[in-house]
């Protein structure tokens, strides 16, 4: 056994171009005849489109979008708090701490899906309407730090 034998099937030969016309890719190289493609330092730019106007010259490039100051907030149901205990905190920080949302500085809102069983303190983002009744029906608390 061999060298050449292992490495069956791993080595393509390398395409030798414009080598007459026996060899498959003699005289134009496999490129065709003429044009920008078949020059030599060819580099077209991937929105160039042949000439015509651009689709990013053709569109309309009005207006203000208030996107970039859009408020992300991470929903949380109430029913991922049935491990938090009478009177405990609920905050951004103890969330992560428990693994509930990934990150400290992401803003929460409170969804009012499922059942508070424990009187607790809220103090996240934003609380939605049906969330305040439930947990102010248990005699919990809610500090509200809004949208900050």
């Amino acid at each position: 056994m061999n060298i050449h034998d292992v490495l069956r099937g791993g080595h393509r030969k390398r395409k030798r171009l414009g080598r007459g016309p026996g060899s498959g890719t003699g005289k134009t190289c496999g490129k065709g005849q003429k044009g920008q493609k078949s020059r030599s330092g060819v580099s077209i730019h991937p929105l160039f489109e042949g000439g015509r106007m651009p689709l990013y010259r053709r569109i309309p490039k009005r207006g203000f979008s208030n996107a970039p100051f859009k408020r992300e907030y991470t929903p949380i149901n109430l029913y991922r708090l049935k491990d938090f205990k009478e009177g405990e905190t609920v905050s951004e920080q103890t969330l992560h701490e428990r693994g509930i949302i990934s990150g400290t500085d992401t803003r929460v809102k409170l969804l009012g899906k499922g059942d508070v069983s424990t009187a607790l303190k809220v103090d996240v983002s934003a609380v939605s309407e049906t969330a305040r009744d439930k947990i102010c029906a248990q005699g919990g608390k809610i500090v509200e730090r809004g949208t900050s």
